[in-house]
């Protein structure tokens, strides 16, 4: 049987804003659940975010030392990716068998619906790592969930006159975000990953995780609220 693989770079500001938010995580899996029920050659990759966690822990070790090294840093949130993708495989069951990919590059086994993966080295996020999973299956796009609902012109936090975007294009969106990594950036979609995604072409569909009726039309291919990044810079 042919499988429809899904990538789903799943914020840790989702699973865990502060603490765990226990209803997001329960609902989560009952909408990608029942989404899986309708096909049986569907399957997903779910990546996990640090969230709260990996920002506290960060920050903790910046106020705990004169020396802020990045790549002490990267490996704090790359720790709290794995925590939370710890619990996002468990809470998938039977539906998740195999090991959490810490990887995406490494050989691993897939035989269950639902594969997890978290942060894997310093240097970028794991939107990164969404991407080269979308490139190893041979998927054209990602969704990407966070507490962002749509792409902006600039910062609407700094800017309120920015303005939301419905489509952009991967040249217009790097300029936004830049091209330099650095550890917590907060970033729609990261800088790095964003220079591999453009190189292969592949469509990111932004999101905001919250509105889980959104992610329900997202994944059956229907009109959805969010920002589309593709090389066009229009919804597919």
């Amino acid at each position: 049987m042919t499988h429809e693989t899904t990538i789903i770079s799943l914020g840790g500001s989702m699973i865990a804003p502060t603490t765990v938010d226990t209803a997001f995580v329960k609902a989560f899996r009952s909408l990608v659940t029942l989404w899986l029920d309708e096909s049986p050659r569907r399957r997903v990759v779910l990546i996990t975010g640090g969230g709260g966690p990996a920002r506290q822990w960060q920050e903790a070790y910046r106020a705990s030392t004169e020396t802020h090294e990045a790549e002490a840093q990267d490996w704090i949130g790359i720790a709290a990716t794995r925590l939370n993708a710890a619990l996002i495989k468990a809470v998938f069951g039977s539906a998740c068998p195999n090991e959490v990919v810490t990887d995406p590059t490494a050989p691993f086994d897939w035989t269950g619906r639902v594969l997890v993966a978290a942060g894997w080295k310093p240097g970028f996020s794991t939107d990164y790592d969404a991407v080269l999973l979308a490139e190893r299956f041979k998927a054209d796009s990602v969704i990407n969930l966070s507490n962002v609902a749509q792409v902006y012109t600039e910062d609407p936090r700094k800017n309120p006159g920015a303005k939301p975007l419905a489509a952009v294009s991967w040249a217009d969106f790097q300029q936004i975000v830049g091209t330099e990594w650095t550890p917590g950036l907060n970033m729609p979609f990261d800088p790095v990953a964003t220079k591999k995604a453009a190189a292969m072409g592949l469509s990111v569909y932004m999101a905001a995780g919250s509105d889980l009726p959104n992610l329900g039309k997202i994944l059956r291919g229907q009109e959805f609220f969010g920002t589309v990044i593709s090389a066009r810079g229009s919804k597919q």
